[in-house]
């Protein structure tokens, strides 16, 4: 420092000078320094409301995707080209709903039909009962020599109703071998169980039929959705055809017995969880009235009076199987 050539006061001066340079430096700096952090928290604050708008938007399309999406997506498109189309032309936005209306209508007959045509009726019943016969006729109205089955058949069936809808008929092999692994694959499904009775050999299949009878109906019971059952008394045409009223009793009176005989040695005579599970009610002799689901017998044939080529007399089916479509 020169201040051995300076005086007190020259030296006091200089000395200030000195200061307010560096206070001036200093200032600067700190100016400068607080514009960089102006400017960053600028940036931060406009990163951040960016942020939270992309987020509000994923909020609500992720709202729209959980509550019925699809109808609110297609809602907003409709909303903004209805609005685009009024800035254009009128007439092509009327043109245009009017399309869109008509679409919409579209899609929902085919899914209507899509649900009603889905419900099925099965076929089961002993082997040489007719069932296949059956199925022919109501599908085509028509007599066709049949052969003994060994897999299922299925086909769309129109109902004879004024709505015009229809079911699936599924007609399953009568077979004792097969008959029940059938009927597994098929009973959940079922929104009718056709059981066909030889109405002339029934005196003599009597005890296969109400076994048979007995496990579908315990099948059926413990089902979800219960299906509808009917016993189609086929083979009327014949003259020692019994008749569905004979059927019934007697079908009633033999399942009794075997559940009795069941119940008194479930070991030996079915393994089966369902042997502990009695049909009707308990301490009385056994009645198709007594069950969960509605048992409806009818009579029919689907050969015909007249032979081969006489029609059949099927219209009691042909009436059920419409209200249950």
């Amino acid at each position: 420092m020169e201040d051995c050539n300076l005086t007190d006061r020259e030296c006091k001066i200089a000395v200030m000078k000195k200061l307010n340079k560096l206070q001036e430096n200093s200032g600067g700096q700190f100016s400068e320094l607080r514009n960089k952090i102006n400017e960053q928290k600028k940036y931060f604050t406009k990163d951040t409301k960016s942020l939270k708008e992309n987020q509000t938007e994923v909020l609500e399309l992720r709202r729209m995707g959980n509550g019925g999406s699809v109808g609110g997506a297609f809602q907003l498109y409709l909303d903004s080209l209805r609005q685009e189309l009024r800035q254009r032309d009128p007439t092509l936005l009327s043109v245009v709903v009017a399309l869109v209306a008509v679409l919409l209508t579209l899609v929902f007959w085919k899914f209507i039909r899509s649900r009603r045509s889905s419900q099925r009726a099965v076929l089961v019943g002993l082997f040489d009962s007719g069932k296949t016969l059956l199925f022919v006729r109501l599908l085509t109205g028509l007599y066709r020599d049949t052969q003994t089955s060994i897999t299922d058949s299925s086909a769309v069936y129109r109902v004879n109703n004024n709505r015009g809808t229809s079911l699936t008929l599924i007609d399953l092999p009568g077979h004792e071998s097969l008959r029940l692994q059938f009927l597994e694959r098929f009973k959940a499904s079922a929104s009718a169980i056709v059981f066909v009775v030889d109405s002339a050999a029934f005196q003599r299949e009597v005890k296969d039929v109400a076994e048979f009878l007995y496990q579908v109906l315990l099948d059926s019971i413990g089902l979800k959705n219960t299906p509808s059952f009917l016993i189609a008394c086929n083979k009327q045409d014949i003259t020692m055809a019994k008749s569905a009223k004979l059927i019934q009793q007697q079908l009633e009176k033999e399942i009794d017995t075997l559940q009795v005989t069941r119940s008194a040695a479930p070991s030996i005579l079915d393994s089966s969880s369902t042997a502990s599970a009695p049909l009707g009610k308990k301490g009385k002799e056994f009645e198709f009235s007594q069950l969960p689901l509605k048992v409806e017998f009818l009579e029919c044939s689907a050969k015909g009076g007249r032979g081969d080529a006489g029609s059949a007399a099927i219209q009691d089916l042909e009436e059920r199987l419409a209200k249950i479509a």
